[in-house]
């Protein structure tokens, strides 16, 4: 088997290990190799600091204060909306709802757009890589409309079967709901062909770029989604906190989702009228330091360059994919030709989960188990994989020591190796 993907010609290995804290600290007596980015990415200090100082100096409720704080805070928190709309492309901030993240996001199109436009007999259209934030609420929405989910097929590389999902295109599909990048497999989906095919047959897409955004440049106008969602979690910004792009007319045309305070234009006992996009989706008080967090977190990203990042974790993941294939008994899960910073693997005769235990005692920190997709891990006949995700701070050093612990693992088992 071929590495999915090679070492660019001339690329040269990023050094930011220093802007990470946390990957100075000893696990387990060992080195941190932290491998598990597809989970959650560690934060610069770029980004601890932000927080940090918008607490000591920033702090106040955002919208209508007069006082000089509350406006200070309310523009830290627009030029956050700002940064994530110059992320991504859009054409105007007013396209940006920030929210708890991937999950939140993909909600607020169910329970917004989709309850308002969704009937009997509608259908709509995933595919078999999903995270399971992109297929339950679809499920849910389909089981109170009478509405039909079908699901394009994946293929034995981990790559969109797209003969079978233009068959599954149909004058009833009414949105395509598919990942980038799948957070199992690695496998980047041609998004541009999937919207251009839905657009065709009428239908809306939304794109989960939860696994693509750290990775790669996205671009919504050159894509022409309709919908694209992440986390800033995993793109080294905070917990809880995310963003919702949507095209403004389609935005503006969605009904609140969630009501009460700032959301509102007036408010009386006799009927609510509503705040212009994106205040109508944003009720409540928010997450006013993670969006200054997740500004620091795209201003560290820009600094460092995309291109640069998915060069550098390019190069790992050809490293890794060809000395994990050195061991005996190894299969990969997912082989497609375009891959992203995932490699998802089983090694015969141990469980992806004691391979974790194991990996951790040598300071090693990968996932396993079915990463909330199991009906993909089902299509592949196992209960789970073993996965390591690349990030701009990881080195070869960090592939060595995942290597290294795969053959203790082996060794412990009673498995030989060739060489």
């Amino acid at each position: 088997m071929n590495a999915p993907l090679g070492t660019p010609a001339g690329a040269a290995l990023l050094d930011r290990t220093a802007d990470f804290p946390i990957l100075s600290r000893p696990v387990q007596g060992k080195r941190l190799a932290y491998l598990d980015n597809g989970a959650t990415t560690q934060k610069p200090l770029a980004v601890i600091e932000a927080e940090k100082a918008f607490y000591e100096q920033s702090n106040a409720n955002i919208h209508r204060g007069v006082h000089w704080l509350s406006q200070h805070a309310t523009d830290l928190y627009e030029q956050g909306r700002e940064s994530v709309r110059r992320l991504l492309n859009a054409s105007r901030p007013e396209e940006i709802v920030f929210t708890r993240g991937t999950t939140e996001s993909i909600n607020l199109v169910v329970w917004s757009w989709g309850r308002a436009n969704i009937k009997a007999g509608d259908e709509i259209l995933i595919t078999g890589m999903e995270h399971h934030s992109n297929i339950v609420p679809w499920q849910l929405l389909c089981e109170q409309l009478g509405a039909h989910l079908k699901v394009a097929p994946v293929t034995d590389s981990g790559e969109l079967d797209l003969d079978a999902f233009k068959a599954l295109l149909g004058v009833r599909t009414r949105l395509v709901g598919v990942a980038h990048v799948s957070n199992a497999l690695g496998t980047i989906n041609p998004v541009g062909d999937i919207v251009r095919l839905a657009h065709d047959a009428g239908a809306l897409v939304l794109v989960d770029g939860a696994q693509a955004v750290a990775h790669k440049v996205v671009d919504v106008q050159a894509l022409d989604c309709d919908f694209y969602v992440f986390s800033a979690h995993k793109l080294y910004g905070p917990t809880g906190i995310g963003a919702l792009y949507a095209k403004h007319d389609i935005l503006a045309a969605m009904p609140p989702w969630q009501s009460g305070g700032d959301m509102i234009h007036t408010v009386s006992f006799e009927g609510t009228t509503y705040a212009d996009v994106p205040t109508r989706f944003e009720a409540g008080t928010p997450n006013i330091a993670g969006v200054v967090g997740m500004d620091a977190a795209i201003r560290y990203v820009e600094q460092v360059g995309l291109d640069l990042i998915a060069a550098h974790e390019e190069a790992l993941l050809a490293q890794a994919t060809q000395a994990v294939l050195s061991l005996p008994g190894v299969r990969i899960i997912g082989t497609a030709a375009r891959k992203a910073s995932i490699l998802s693997f089983v090694l015969d005769g141990i469980h992806p989960h004691d391979l974790g235990t194991i990996l951790d005692t040598e300071g090693v920190a990968i996932r396993a188990g079915h990463h909330c997709a199991m009906p993909l891990m089902t299509r592949f006949g196992i209960p789970g994989t073993a996965r390591a995700s690349f990030a701009l701070y990881n080195t070869p050093q960090d592939v060595d020591a995942l290597v290294a612990g795969l053959r203790k693992a082996q060794k412990l088992f009673g498995i030989g190796h060739d060489q």
